[in-house]
């Protein structure tokens, strides 16, 4: 199907009445972009509160699947944890002498160091950033510089989609636990060195990872265990559990050390789960608009 124009005009004049319909479009567009923008900050600022500190924080539950390996709970108040207890029963980390659980606690000392997640901090970052960015094509750019829009509205989409790579888990933000051991002194008692505690954010849900190590012998590096655990079996003993680590090696506080026993806990955290939706609304909005502007510009087909 095609269209054509009645009664016909000379090409130059047609050329010019097209330039100066898309002028129009483009303009229509603009004026369409800015209630765009102010319905975009709404979204963002909702998303913000959802991870701003509250008075009590959010409680989660953390438990392990058909078995007592790890149970517990932790507050969260923003990007921190404030409050924490697990209870561990491993075979490769024997409770003190009449308990019948390994408890590690988040210390609640004034002078503690405090557990931040890292992702969580970066999602919050790319939220300011992106409702900077919103007030700055608001009230301090050319809104009828259709070149400064265009380029406010990516740096906007960059920032929303950094984001969500944070809250995802897919992000250059998600700390790898062998190089940013938590600080032993975050609990009440100190970690020990032989307890690694992981605390992140995979697909908006809160994960702990346990792992208990061993630090590895040179000649052992190759063996896949220990002399100990050889000869532990040989004499009938029990062998480790089996997890997806048990072959490697890591370079932990310095030294080379191997996973005896892993256990990995998630809780859904309903306010993470909320923030991913809106800013998926918000990343698919975006991005239609920045569509339309491009094609109104001739910069997209």
């Amino acid at each position: 199907m095609s269209t054509a124009v009645w009664p016909p005009i000379a090409p130059a004049q047609l050329e010019k009445e097209q330039a100066a319909s898309q002028a129009r479009e483009l303009e229509w567009l603009l004026v369409q972009l800015r209630e765009t923008l102010q319905s975009l900050k709404a979204g963002l600022e909702e998303c913000a509160a959802l991870l701003a500190p509250s008075e009590n924080g959010s409680t989660l539950v953390l438990s392990s699947v058909r078995s007592e390996s790890l149970k517990g709970l932790v507050t969260r108040a923003g990007t921190r944890i404030v409050k924490g207890n697990v209870k561990l029963r491993l075979s490769t980390l024997p409770p003190p002498r009449g308990s019948p659980t390994y408890d590690i606690a988040i210390s609640s000392a004034p002078a503690a160091p405090t557990l931040v997640i890292q992702q969580l901090t970066a999602v919050r970052t790319s939220i300011n950033t992106a409702l900077d960015v919103i007030d700055v094509t608001t009230w301090a750019g050319d809104a009828k510089d259709a070149n400064y829009i265009a380029g406010q509205i990516q740096l906007l989409h960059d920032n929303i989609q950094e984001a969500r790579q944070a809250l995802k888990g897919w992000s250059d933000v998600q700390l790898r636990w062998w190089e940013h051991p938590a600080d032993e002194k975050i609990f009440d008692p100190p970690l020990p060195s032989n307890v690694s505690f992981h605390l992140f954010v995979f697909d908006a849900a809160l994960l702990l990872e346990i792992r208990t190590l061993e630090v590895q012998n040179p000649d052992e590096v190759h063996s896949g265990f220990g002399f100990r655990d050889r000869l532990a079996m040989a004499l009938g003993g029990a062998r480790l559990p089996i997890h997806d680590e048990t072959d490697r090696t890591f370079t932990y506080k310095g030294q080379e050390v191997r996973v005896k026993e892993k256990i990995r806990v998630e809780s859904q955290d309903p306010a993470l789960i909320s923030a991913m939706a809106k800013l998926n609304a918000l990343d698919h909005s975006v991005a239609l608009s920045r569509k339309a502007l491009n094609i109104v510009m001739g910069k997209e087909d």
